[in-house]
């Protein structure tokens, strides 16, 4: 690699603000910030087995998973990094059930950060890619410090959102709105490296990413859209290869980079809970706004989750993302086979918070 191409992730960061004459530096920071907590994370990551961070905790979080040990450090070493700047107003994380507060001994800024520290931990005994997943918004009510109104805003209103793949190397994926940029650590230097620039989904898609082993509880539209992925319904057609790892995180950035689909979809196995499993304000903002600056698209079958209004801190929703095509047939098999599934689905996707109503 030439020195002319030796652009690190902090000067990229300070590069991008250029574009903004008005900005202070403090969204920088809160970049930069994320990118140093992922070298933290990371180190430990590649010698979880030698420090005692494998396996489970004897805690869970609010959605009844047994916490990793490895999720708890990575949730306190983002909490760390952020709680006492000045830049945020309020945090929220996949491992607690409310609002993380900054402390009233610390300013509080005009940001929220969302996260989940570490996806896909229960293949960090294994030695499985893993991730963690960010996102930005701006602070959006006049209270004197964070509250719930400022969390649960829309994806349309993101400023910001990254992910982290702790994998063969590490390599951080960020967007601000003006394309996506991926960063690989050079772990002899200990500086995140620009390696691929303006990331765009390949026209022609390779990859789909579901669990098969939930294959009897898909609704009818799912197997029909997995059908086509698969050439069932054209055998002239050449069929998709179906990759799934379990971490969110490691078949997005797969399918982003090589052209495919992730899938996790809703069923009504519990009519109660016809959403699926991913969560809306930890995971699916976040990679539907990358999505889209990517040339992707994100839905939940009904239709953009950047457009899909927050209710609940941990709130679910089923997630079809990657290349635009494939995402809108998926759109249409379910309008055109799902009608059960939608009647149950949709009054939960259209409930609004109450400070919204």
């Amino acid at each position: 690699m030439s020195s002319k191409k030796l652009i690190t992730i902090e000067r990229h960061i300070q590069e991008q603000q250029r574009a903004y004459p008005q900005a202070t530096g403090v969204f920088t920071g809160m970049l930069q910030d994320m990118a140093l907590a992922a070298k933290f994370i990371a180190q430990q990551t590649q010698r979880a087995g030698l420090s005692d961070l494998l396996g489970a905790s004897d805690t869970s979080n609010v959605y009844g998973e047994r916490q990793q040990k490895l999720d708890l450090f990575a949730d306190q070493v983002i909490y760390n990094m952020n709680h006492d700047t000045g830049r945020v107003c309020a945090m929220a994380s996949e491992e607690h059930d409310d609002l993380i507060d900054v402390p009233v001994e610390y300013d509080t800024g005009n940001y929220v950060l969302l996260y989940d520290p570490l996806d896909g931990s229960s293949n960090i005994d294994v030695n499985v890619s893993i991730g963690t997943i960010f996102s930005i918004h701006s602070k959006f009510s006049r209270a004197e410090r964070g509250t719930m109104e400022d969390v649960l805003q829309r994806g349309k209103r993101l400023l910001a959102a990254g992910y982290v793949v702790y994998g063969s190397s590490t390599m951080m994926v960020y967007t601000t709105g003006r394309g996506v940029f991926g960063f690989t650590l050079d772990v002899g230097l200990g500086e995140f490296l620009l390696s691929h620039e303006l990331i765009r989904f390949p026209e022609q898609p390779a990859y789909y990413s579901i669990n098969h082993g939930n294959a009897r509880y898909w609704t009818p539209g799912v197997k029909r859209f997995v059908e086509t992925l698969q050439g069932l319904d054209a055998p002239q057609s050449r069929p998709l290869g179906n990759r799934y790892i379990g971490s969110l995180v490691a078949d997005f950035h797969r399918n982003m980079l090589k052209g495919g689909i992730f899938i996790y979809p809703g069923d009504l196995t519990e009519p109660e809970k016809p959403y699926g499993k991913m969560r809306l304000m930890f995971e699916a903002q976040a990679l539907a706004f990358i999505a889209e600056q990517a040339g992707g698209y994100a839905s939940d079958g009904v239709g953009d989750i950047l457009d899909v209004r927050p209710h609940s801190l941990h709130q679910r929703v089923p997630m079809f993302v990657g290349n635009r095509a494939l995402v809108e047939k998926a759109e249409a098999c379910i309008r055109e086979h799902d009608q059960a599934w939608l009647e149950a689905y949709l009054p939960y996707r259209n409930t609004r918070a109450a400070f919204f109503s």
